[in-house]
């Protein structure tokens, strides 16, 4: 269960920043979300280091403060960075226009010739059978059928991927079982109040992405396998958990860490309810777009 929960969060960025780079933005994502989900991996990770707790939890707790960097810049910098870069060219657009159109030498030498209403009709009939190959490919919307399919095949491979890497480390003798029983070190209380700490923040974090996708209601710009491999990466993390030891003083000791991971998936359920009912509304809209016709 942690091999396939490694896998899970190794590649759980991916679908999400690719939906982020081929839209060029990142709206819909929640600034809120990604934030507050960070600040709960930085108190897991120093909770982990603090109580000593399994290698595997520790290069976890690691490898999710790297991942939400990166998520975080490629938010900051499409909403914002890109947004102001934009907003300055088009005020430099607006202020060129202006100036050249007073200059007293442009009417005459500068005057466009008058196309016939064949010649404009030809030429708006080339341009709609050239579209650009990358935008047509880029827009193309797969369908339901489709979509559905590659995300189970993408949750299968996450799977295979994960039990193959346990099965090569479990052979290969650099992954073994340990018995734990209840006489172990005690955990120290202040990683166990980072551990609470991580759990609510965890628990908090999808809050403000609901919120947003509820006053959009729309879910566009969200990557639906990224909230699905969140979900079996969470499952699997918890599965770990409680796989490694069922006595009752290794689950008190972990029960912060079970809180975040489990509880967080309650939320990925309503996200998921979200999904299906923006989806269907836009299915239902009258409004169809000319440009994909």
């Amino acid at each position: 269960m942690g091999s396939i929960s490694l896998v899970s969060w190794i590649f759980l960025l991916v679908p999400q920043v690719i939906e982020n780079y081929r839209n060029g933005s990142a709206e819909g994502v929640s600034l809120a979300f990604i934030t507050i989900w960070l600040l709960g991996d930085i108190a897991n990770l120093i909770g982990a280091l603090w109580g000593h707790l399994l290698s595997t939890m520790i290069a976890l707790a690691i490898y999710f403060c790297m991942s939400d960097v990166i998520l975080l810049s490629q938010t900051i910098y499409y909403n914002h960075v890109t947004k102001a870069i934009t907003a300055r060219r088009e005020h430099a657009q607006r202020v060129s226009i202006p100036s050249d159109s007073q200059d007293p030498t442009k009417p005459l030498l500068a005057r466009p010739r008058r196309r016939s209403s064949g010649a404009r009709s030809r030429h708006r009939r080339s341009s709609a059978r050239r579209p650009d190959s990358l935008s047509a490919i880029l827009e193309k919307n797969p369908s339901s059928r489709m979509a559905i399919l590659r995300n189970v095949l993408a949750i299968t491979g996450i799977c295979f991927a994960g039990t193959l890497g346990w099965f090569v480390a479990w052979r290969s003798g650099a992954w073994s079982a340990t018995e734990t029983n209840g006489d172990g070190q005690e955990m120290p209380r202040g990683a166990e109040m980072l551990g609470y700490l991580s759990a609510l923040l965890y628990l908090g974090a999808r809050i403000p992405q609901i919120i947003r996708n509820h006053q959009n209601k729309s879910c566009g710009g969200l990557s639906l396998l990224f909230f699905l491999l969140s979900l079996l990466g969470n499952l699997t993390y918890g599965a770990g958990i409680l796989c490694h030891s069922s006595d009752s003083t290794y689950i008190k000791d972990n029960l912060p860490w079970l809180i975040g991971s489990l509880g967080t998936m309650f939320q990925d359920i309503i996200i998921f309810i979200q999904f299906h009912i923006y989806s269907r509304n836009t299915r239902e809209s009258p409004e169809v777009d000319s440009a994909i016709i």
